[in-house]
């Protein structure tokens, strides 16, 4: 099929491509595009130079599917035009992840909510994924009545102009500054823009998104912080259930959960590390254990690549769902 690439230049827009090929995903025709700044530039991808297009040729070239990765402002003006003219778009930005109209989809919690009329769909906020996935099994099993969630989020959730930042700050080089403070050897418990209510934008989003994907009667609150690591994002999570547990059941559904990898061994200093998650498409879960402050309630420390499975990864297994559905159609011609 004809699959478009929105944002191509950036690095979600990069790495969508390189999913694309890992996981065979069938691309007849390849588009990449970019901003009017970008239009001509050429990408050498997978042995071939592709050009970059503007929006408006690519919706002209009529895509059957386009992964958007470009803000947004621009998902907000250009998801519409894309779908008019019967292109299915998958979105990686927060316009319309909490739109009642739009579904959030992380395709092993709620993938069966995808239809033929689905024509934008929203890819859930990066530490949201990790976070429902962990919190599926149990909340299906014991019912999660509240969720305490401290993030620990790689430079790499904001972009190029973040990791170049810390590069020259380990370099001892002036450089343009993607954050307030310096990032190297350094915490900043501010990831997106502050809001009224004195949370940011990055923890209302685990609050607002886990509740429309998993359970509007899950109270979550959370604290966003940003770390100068690049590998991945990694959640210390604190779940209070309505029934009790025992940790060795909550270590067999979390082991039997797609998409999550068990790594929970403290005698052997067993537990997830960005430095393992990153460039893996799994959620990584480990440190499991009660929290003896509070009855019903466990502790678990969760990481992955945020660029990956929090990005691009689910977007192409949302991808993938859609042709299994046979909501986007696969034409095979033989020679």
């Amino acid at each position: 099929m004809k699959v478009a690439v929105v944002g191509a230049t950036g690095m979600v827009g990069n790495i969508m491509m390189n999913v694309l090929k890992e996981r065979n995903f069938p691309v007849s025709e390849l588009i990449l595009v970019a901003s009017e700044r970008s239009v001509g530039k050429t990408i050498e991808f997978s042995g071939n130079v592709y050009s970059v297009v503007g929006l408006q040729a690519a919706v002209d070239m009529k895509p059957d599917l386009a992964l958007f990765s470009a803000g947004g402002d621009t998902s907000l003006e250009w998801a519409p035009k894309f779908a008019e003219v019967g292109t299915v778009v998958i979105d990686n930005s927060s316009a319309w992840r909490m739109n009642p109209a739009n579904k959030l989809i992380v395709p092993e919690i709620n993938g069966a909510l995808l239809t033929e009329n689905d024509k934008i769909i929203a890819n859930p906020n990066c530490s949201t994924i990790q976070l429902v996935l962990a919190l599926k099994p149990l909340h299906e099993k014991y019912k999660a009545k509240r969720v305490v969630v401290s993030t620990y989020q790689s430079i790499t959730g904001t972009g190029v102009k973040a990791t170049s930042q810390l590069e020259n700050e380990r370099r001892q080089q002036d450089g343009e500054m993607a954050y307030p403070y310096p990032i190297d050897k350094n915490c900043l418990p501010h990831c997106d823009d502050f809001t009224e209510n004195g949370y940011t934008k990055e923890e209302m989003k685990l609050t607002r998104e886990t509740k429309k994907i998993l359970d509007k009667e899950i109270n979550v609150t959370a604290t966003a912080v940003r770390v100068p690591v690049v590998g991945g994002h990694s959640e210390s999570i604190n779940v209070e259930f309505e029934n009790d547990f025992s940790l060795s059941e909550v270590r067999m559904l979390l082991h039997n959960q797609d998409g999550i990898t068990l790594k929970d061994d403290p005698t052997t200093n067993i537990y997830p590390m960005p430095i393992y998650a990153e460039g893996k498409d799994d959620v990584f879960v480990g440190r499991i254990r009660r929290d003896e402050s509070q009855a019903n309630t466990l502790n678990m420390w969760v990481v992955s690549d945020n660029l990956r499975k929090g990005a691009a990864t689910n977007a192409i297994q949302i991808a993938e769902l859609l042709v299994e559905k046979e909501i986007l159609k696969v034409f095979v011609v033989n020679d």
